[in-house]
């Protein structure tokens, strides 16, 4: 097409919604996260189960407190879609193999596992594996630090959609950065995590608690926060 038949560029330039403005300072929280845990304190965090212990802290980490009755840790505030910043460390002596070493997990809405393991020359099924989509989705690469050295996860996790009647119209989907490589993308969840058997979606909330595995093993975290996203709504 000849320039001349072209459209003006003020035809093609978008000036409304303004995009807000954040500050990222380096190596520091967006200025609109929430944070979920500083080191200082657990008030962002119950038990599932209530009545029952919390984690406790130790040297600015939040550690699970392995015990015979395991249980999870749950955010006091729900969230739907999110972008995730979390650091992690799995025992720095080496007990047991497989899905018994390092073990741990991260629930989105609490029905969504990322995989927390000891992955460092550990053989275990590859959609068990760190940074996999529990029982769904293997990693695309293992990049797992040797244990007892921090580790990062950046997740973009964007929750399911459901209609009135319980339909769902679109899967959860996750996209994630193990540190700082690009482990999942775009990977569409069949439902929520099972242990056995096939998974399947059934309607729930659009924002539910994000969840933090006990699995028996003393998993440590620290600097833990979100950022809750809006999305542009899908157009027909």
């Amino acid at each position: 097409m000849a320039a001349e038949e072209l459209p003006p560029p003020e035809a093609t330039e978008q000036w409304t919604p303004v995009p807000a403005v954040i500050a990222a300072p380096t190596g520091s929280v967006p200025s609109d996260a929430i944070v979920l845990f500083d080191g200082r304190n657990l008030d962002a965090w119950e038990p599932v189960r209530s009545g029952e212990p919390g984690w406790k802290i130790k040297d600015g980490a939040m550690v699970i407190v392995p015990n015979p009755k395991p249980c999870d840790q749950r955010t006091k505030i729900a969230l739907g879609d999110i972008q995730l910043h979390l650091e992690f460390r799995t025992p720095a002596k080496i007990e047991g193999s497989g899905q018994g070493r390092g073990n741990s997990g991260i629930y989105f809405m609490g029905l969504y596992e990322l995989q927390i393991l000891d992955s460092w020359h550990n053989e275990t099924y590859v959609n068990g594996q760190a940074a996999s989509i529990y029982k769904q989705q293997p990693p695309l690469v293992n990049v797992s630090r040797p244990p007892g050295e921090w580790q990062t996860y950046d997740v973009v996790f964007i929750a399911p959609r459901f209609v009135a009647d319980g339909r769902l119209t679109s899967p959860a989907c996750m996209t994630a950065f193990h540190n700082g490589v690009l482990v999942q993308y775009g990977a569409a969840l069949c439902g929520p995590t099972v242990f056995r058997g096939v998974p399947c979606y059934a309607p729930h909330a659009a924002k539910l608690p994000l969840v933090l595995q006990d699995h028996r093993n003393p998993v440590a975290f620290r600097n833990i926060w979100v950022r809750e996203l809006t999305l542009p709504e899908a157009k027909p």
